[in-house]
């Protein structure tokens, strides 16, 4: 058996990666997609080599490692989503440890795609498994889940793209002036997630003993908004942040079905989004 070896500065060494990614991704990448399913026939081609090493080969080797590192990362949406700045974004595009790792959990490393005469892709839900316990592992030996509890509990504006998406929109449901990160906790002080879906609950001002100042501020941003709502508005509001569907509370209120209490939560959230600009100019 002949033994391969590679230069440590190669791209040559990631092939084992364009290997391992699905069908539907691979198909999206042109470069990736036209290189033969054979390694031995890209090392006897210098053409083949060359497009390898080329920087648009590991470009969309990267861009397409990282999509399928991402979601198991734990964090809604995909990659798109965010930005450069996202840490999670950042540890997505770590390639080489990926390769790494991927030929110490399934043995699928330059040795083993250079015996195989043709590699076939693999099913997608092997994949996912695999690269499950991949990122996993990753996160152990790394060290990295302090920076991702830090991630989820002090997102930034800047960690997400600026078009309109589910990550985002949950960000900014959270996101307010008046936050702040206690010693034990982080208090996420916000009123909108009582127009949230129906399995939301609205989160409470809860006091902060280390913080006397910022929780009077923050309950006095809450009740300057409240002011502005009619009592049917803060009605609905109390009975969403004590948990009630929006059937129950059609129910309570003497709507005729949930349809009416909808309408009032994009009501108050019209308030509410006219209140927040003008707090923040």
């Amino acid at each position: 058996m002949n033994q391969i070896r590679i230069p440590r500065d190669s791209n040559l060494r990631f092939v084992p990666m364009m290997y391992f990614l699905p069908h539907d991704l691979i198909s999206r990448c042109p470069t990736l997609r036209k290189l033969p399913r054979c390694f031995r026939e890209i090392l006897q081609s210098d053409k083949l080599k060359a497009v390898v090493e080329s920087d648009q080969f590991l470009l969309e080797i990267m861009d397409a490692s990282a999509a399928l590192a991402f979601r198991h990362f734990g964090f809604r949406g995909w990659k798109e989503h965010y930005t450069g700045y996202c840490p999670v974004w950042q540890l997505s595009y770590s390639l080489p440890l990926w390769v790494k790792l991927l030929e110490k959990e399934i043995g699928f490393g330059l040795q083993a795609v250079y015996e195989e005469p043709f590699i076939p892709f693999f099913k997608p839900e092997y994949i996912i498994e695999t690269m499950s316990r991949v990122v996993r592992r990753a996160i152990d030996e790394q060290g990295w889940q302090s920076i991702l509890d830090a991630v989820r509990k002090m997102p930034c504006d800047e960690d997400f793209e600026p078009w309109d998406t589910r990550a985002r929109r949950g960000f900014y449901r959270k996101w307010y002036h008046t936050r702040w990160y206690e010693k034990r906790e982080l208090t996420l002080v916000s009123l909108e997630d009582c127009m949230a879906d129906e399995d939301d609950k609205i989160h409470e001002i809860a006091a902060d003993p280390f913080d006397t100042q910022k929780y009077i501020d923050s309950k006095d941003y809450v009740e300057r908004f409240k002011a502005l709502l009619s009592p049917k508005d803060k009605e609905i509001i109390t009975l969403r942040a004590h948990g009630h569907t929006y059937e129950k509370i059609a129910e309570m209120l003497g709507y005729k079905n949930h349809s009416g209490v909808i309408k009032k939560i994009r009501h108050i959230r019209k308030i509410f989004e006219k209140f927040e600009n003008e707090q923040n100019q």
